[in-house]
C-alpha cells in the first residue's frame, strides 16, 4: 500500500534528519511514490511527522505496556514489560532516535507524547516495582530510579550496538546476540532487585 510505504520511508528520514531536515521529495522517492501522493494521504510534512510518531507510540502502547492484565506476580509482570520493550526496540530501531530528537527540540509534539504515552509507560514500571516491594519480591529501592535504570539500560544497548559491534568484532544486532542480551538483561534486573543482602536501615 502506498500510504504504508510512505509512512515507513518517512520514519527512516525523520529519524536520520529530523522533521526540519527531511525532504518530502526524498521521502516520496524512497517510498517509490509520487510526491503528490504523499500530500494526498498526509496533507503536509508536519502531519506526516505526527502520523509517524503516533504510529510508533501506538505500537509501543499496544505491544508493551497496555496488554490485557493477567493474574501474575509483580516479578512476572516486570519480566513481561521489560521483555516486550526489549523486543519492541529490537524491531523498531528508529524509535529511540525519533524520541531523542523530539526531546532535544522540546517541541509541542513532545508534550503530548509524554502525556499520552511515556508517562503511562513509566507509571507501569513504577507501580509494578512498588507492588513487588510490597509483596516482598523486590528489595527496597526507589521505584522511579529503578525504572530509570531499567529503561536506560535497555535502550542503551541498541543505541551503542554499532560501536560495540566494532569493539567485539561481531554483529551485536544479530538475532542470536539480541536474544542473549535480553536474557542477560533480565538476569541483571533480577539480581539488582533481589532481596538477598538487603541492608537494614
Amino acid at each position: 500500500m502506498t500510504a504504508r510505504r510512505i509512512l515507513s520511508a518517512a520514519e527512516r528520514h525523520f529519524a536520520a534528519q529530523g522533521m526540519a531536515g527531511a525532504r518530502t521529495d526524498e521521502i516520496a522517492m524512497d517510498a517509490h511514490a509520487n510526491k503528490a501522493m504523499l500530500y494526498y494521504y498526509f496533507g503536509s510534512k508536519k502531519r506526516l511527522h505526527r502520523t509517524v510518531l503516533e504510529n510508533l507510540f501506538r505500537q509501543l502502547r499496544t505491544g508493551v505496556y497496555a496488554l490485557p492484565r493477567k493474574e501474575v506476580s509483580p516479578h512476572e509482570r516486570l519480566h513481561e514489560i521489560v521483555s516486550n520493550y526489549f523486543d519492541f526496540l529490537a524491531t523498531h530501531p528508529n524509535y529511540p532516535r525519533l524520541v531523542h530528537r523530539e526531546a532535544m527540540e522540546a517541541s509541542r509534539n513532545f508534550e503530548w507524547i509524554v502525556r499520552k504515552y511515556l508517562r503511562p509507560f513509566h507509571r507501569q514500571f513504577v507501580e509494578t516495582i512498588e507492588k513487588g516491594i510490597a509483596k516482598g519480591q523486590f528489595r527496597r529501592v526507589d521505584p522511579h530510579h529503578a525504572a530509570f535504570t531499567i529503561l536506560g539500560t535497555t535502550v542503551s544497548y541498541f543505541a551503542a550496538a554499532p560501536i560495540l559491534s566494532e569493539i567485539v568484532g561481531h554483529n551485536l544486532l544479530a538475532p542470536k546476540e539480541v536474544e542473549a542480551r535480553k536474557r542477560a538483561l533480565l538476569d541483571f534486573i533480577d539480581h539488582g532487585l533481589s532481596r538477598k543482602g538487603e541492608r537494614s536501615e
